[in-house]
């Protein structure tokens, strides 16, 4: 069984960066989910709300960070002894993956703003209006978002299950390659 050395690994800020956008993301699928159900209390989903969007824009930078950075340092390679269609469906949910990432807080912005609401870190930083107040743009806009969290959904859980079956099952070292701590 071979596994990754420490040069087959992403680079220390590729993994930095995947956990600090990771775990956030894990964070507001759930508040996102919660706070659009009916029988919430309003000031639960008030909360939900502040978090949900604040956390969404204040990670823009942090994506934006993330994709330059893949952008310029290839993947460390896949195991030889991978299939074919799996090194093309890992390609392709990365690319999803970067792209979900990138329009889900964007549209999520765009909705919010487009609305006529605030977003309480652009009103900190000094950010001007955006884009116009527009029923119909927030309208789109809140499709779009919805539209994507659901592929991100989608995709989110082919990856997690398929980092899952190499970590666990193949034990190939895939799973290893953005592990947050060194062996």
């Amino acid at each position: 069984m071979s596994h990754p050395d420490a040069s087959e690994r992403y680079s220390r800020p590729a993994i930095w960066l995947h956990w600090s956008v990771a775990l956030p993301i894990l964070v507001m699928i759930p508040a996102g989910i919660l706070m659009i159900q009916e029988g919430i209390p309003r000031d639960t989903r008030d909360t939900l709300f502040l978090l949900h969007k604040n956390l969404g824009t204040a990670l823009i930078p942090l994506i934006a960070l993330r994709v330059w950075v893949r952008l310029r340092h290839e993947a460390p390679p896949l195991p030889a002894s991978m299939p074919r269609w799996q090194v093309r469906a890992a390609g392709l949910s990365h690319g999803l993956l970067y792209a979900l990432m990138i329009v889900m807080p964007l549209s999520g912005v765009i909705r919010v703003r487009a609305g006529g609401f605030p977003i309480e870190i652009l009103g900190l930083s000094g950010a001007g209006r955006i884009v116009p107040r527009s029923d119909a743009l927030a309208e789109w806009a809140s499709l779009v978002h919805w539209a994507s969290g659901v592929m991100l959904l989608a995709v989110l859980a082919l990856h997690l299950g398929a980092a899952a079956h190499h970590g666990l099952i193949l034990r190939d070292g895939v799973w290893r390659r953005m592990a947050p701590w060194r062996r």
